[in-house]
């Protein structure tokens, strides 16, 4: 396993990538400039040229795997695609066997799983880079397509910004955190007494907090939610929707926050989380997110995977 390393951008080459915290400010803003420069046609590489990735998938997936399998190919490299059918991470194969058998076939591994603790033993005996394509902890990679979303449709990603989060503290709330602590937006994550992420993501800073008060959306930039239900809780379901259902983004709400753009990272439930006059109104930025998901990871591909000054 390497870790990334605070300082130089260069310092990501051959790291896992497991949480947004491991990044230091100047790389985490320099992943999202590669990815604009990918985006706008100014930078063109192929560093997987002749390698292939390992992606492993216990929970089902489009945007991930889409975005992931084309952007592998764009920068020249070979995907496979390895469902837990194939695998049975934990189950049938301990973890650690996983990652020292596919070492011995692949360049890199892009993993999609349950438990987070699950990724961090994968990394710990891969010698190959470890990427976390979701976990029930984090999720990293969406958070990295929703600053580049925030830097496009609101023109900066500052302290100059505010972000609200509505819903469940999950793993996107957490990976949000982590991204504010590193870059100054202040963030507010509105849910249910009980459903708060941990403040430790934030790591203590000032302008990230928890707030059950629907009112601190009030002046927001940026209005995001999330299903109040992820995979693996689905036992939870009633339960939730009797929880959350104060917590619809819809239009009174939207209203709070003239200016901001609607985000969600889908799939999503129309009708629960958030209103459809709101995910298919004019202020929706969710499709721009999805498509961002391409672009965010071959900048942190390419940088993981670059060759040798």
């Amino acid at each position: 396993m390497t870790s990334v390393a605070p300082g130089t951008l260069d310092r990501l080459r051959g790291a896992d990538f497991l949480d947004i915290a491991q990044l230091a400010t100047e790389q985490l803003q320099g992943v999202l400039d590669l990815a604009d420069d990918i985006k706008a046609g100014r930078w063109a590489s192929t560093p997987l040229s002749g390698r292939t990735v390992a992606m492993i998938f216990q929970k089902p997936s489009i945007r991930t795997r889409v975005s992931f399998q084309v952007g592998i190919q764009r920068l020249g490299g070979t995907a496979m695609a390895l469902g837990d059918q194939d695998i049975g991470l934990g189950t049938r194969e301990a973890v650690p066997d996983v990652a020292r058998v596919l070492d011995r076939y692949v360049d890199g591994i892009v993993a999609r799983l349950f438990a987070h603790q699950d990724l961090i033993d994968l990394a710990a005996a891969s010698r190959a880079p470890v990427i976390n394509a979701l976990t029930d902890g984090s999720h990293p990679c969406q958070v990295l397509a929703d600053l580049l979303t925030i830097r496009e449709r609101v023109g900066r990603l500052d302290s100059g910004i505010r972000v609200a989060f509505v819903g469940d503290g999950n793993n996107v709330a957490r990976s949000l955190m982590e991204a504010a602590a590193l870059l100054g937006f202040a963030l507010t994550v509105v849910t249910p007494p009980d459903y708060e992420p941990p403040v430790e993501a934030a790591g203590g800073v000032a302008w990230v907090r928890a707030t059950s008060d629907l009112g601190a959306v009030q002046g927001s930039d940026v209005v995001y939610t999330d299903v109040w239900t992820s995979m693996g809780q689905e036992a939870e379901t009633d339960a939730r929707r009797g929880r959350f259902a104060e917590y619809q983004v819809d239009e009174a709400l939207m209203d709070l926050a003239p200016r901001a753009v609607f985000m969600h990272c889908l799939p999503a439930h129309r009708g629960e989380e958030v209103a459809a006059a709101v995910i298919d109104g004019p202020r929706s930025v969710v499709f721009d997110q999805a498509e961002n998901r391409m672009w965010a990871q071959m900048a942190l591909l390419a940088l993981i995977f670059a060759e040798d000054a």
